[in-house]
């Protein structure tokens, strides 16, 4: 058989190691894989043919702040010079150094799909929770106060509500199918609204360019896109000032997609409030007024997390790995927008 160097973590190879081998070595196309270690001399991480990131890998590091072990896999990752394809276990690929492997040819798989019911779970549960007031609940009850809010203006029924959400990919979908079992008008926003106009769950489909005619009627603004130029810094000063007094933003995306510090104002002035999950700085800067504003969710990135993540991004691998040896197409082929 042929031999695969693969790049993985320690942690990575003692809970997958037999299942990759067996794919390998079973695939019409077999291969006998040699492991490599980002901990292996440099001459090893040449021979490296392919990646897979594990969330172990990244840890807590971020886009901003790069911690050790993340940084000696992208070290072995620019050293590899026969590499052809890397896995990543998140769903988002636009951390700098795939744009950067890429250029070079490198086939770039994400693991999109894997944690999107998790993550609709938390934007749903999110804005329950907010258009249902349990922040100022839980306030109360920390204060062993008895607040009944039988006259609060801003509490409504959710039913009939309208909800923008931007993104439709496996996440967006997902949201947008238990909202409309909870009886809510769902916008979806999408760069090609004309594929999209029957996907289960949406009373309407726009465009991004059309998308500002549904703004000044949208209770909850529900981000769940990646980040592409187009949806860099899209919710803007601009956008925020077209939704109404009370509107919601919840942000499950990519910190980047908002401009935080117009957000902040917004939330001075005139929205009901926001759910977090992502920020354009990680983790969050200690001083951001955010974390202190009594109508704002701060989540630390973690919408996606669940105990089964690793298990399902490994399934994903192996089902890439196959392709891959036997050339067939990969899933979740990224492609720069």
């Amino acid at each position: 058989m042929r031999p695969l160097h693969v790049l993985v973590s320690a942690d990575a190879l003692s809970r997958f190691r037999e299942r990759f081998e067996q794919v390998a070595s079973t695939a019409s196309s077999p291969a006998q894989i040699h492991w490599v270690l980002p901990s292996d001399p440099a001459a090893a991480h040449v021979l490296i043919d392919v990646a897979f990131i594990s969330r172990d890998v990244t840890g807590a590091s971020s886009k901003t702040h790069i911690l050790p072990d993340l940084a000696n896999f992208y070290a072995a990752l620019r050293s590899a010079t026969r590499l052809q394809w890397v896995h990543n276990h998140a769903s988002g690929t636009d951390r700098p150094i795939f744009a950067e492997l890429h250029s070079r040819g490198v086939q770039i798989t994400s693991s999109s799909g894997t944690n999107a019911n998790p993550v609709a779970h938390a934007a749903v549960g999110a804005l329950i929770a907010l258009g249902r007031k349990f922040p100022t609940l839980w306030k109360a009850q920390q204060e062993t106060r008895w607040a009944p809010m039988m006259s609060h203006a801003d509490l409504h029924d959710l039913t009939g509500q309208t909800v923008l959400v931007i993104g439709m990919g496996p996440i967006g979908q997902k949201i947008a199918r238990i909202l409309s079992a909870m009886d809510m008008q769902v916008v979806g926003v999408t760069r090609d609204a004309t594929k999209h106009q029957s996907t289960p769950g949406f009373t309407q489909v726009l465009n991004f360019e059309s998308m500002v005619r549904a703004i000044p009627q949208t209770h909850y603004v529900v981000l769940a896109c990646p980040l592409t130029s187009q949806t860099l810094g899209l919710v803007d000063s601009a956008f925020l000032a077209q939704l109404p007094r009370g509107a919601f933003l919840i942000n499950v995306a990519r910190g980047q997609v908002v401009n935080q510090n117009d957000l902040i104002d917004a939330l001075g002035s005139h929205l009901g409030g926001a759910f977090l999950d992502v920020f354009a700085t990680e983790p969050l800067e200690p001083d951001s007024p955010l974390w202190h504003m009594p109508h704002v969710m701060v989540s630390p990135h973690t919408a996606g997390h669940f105990s089964e993540h690793a298990e399902k991004v490994a399934q994903l691998f192996m089902h890439n790995l196959n392709n891959h040896l036997c050339e067939q197409t990969l899933l979740n082929e990224w492609h720069p927008s």
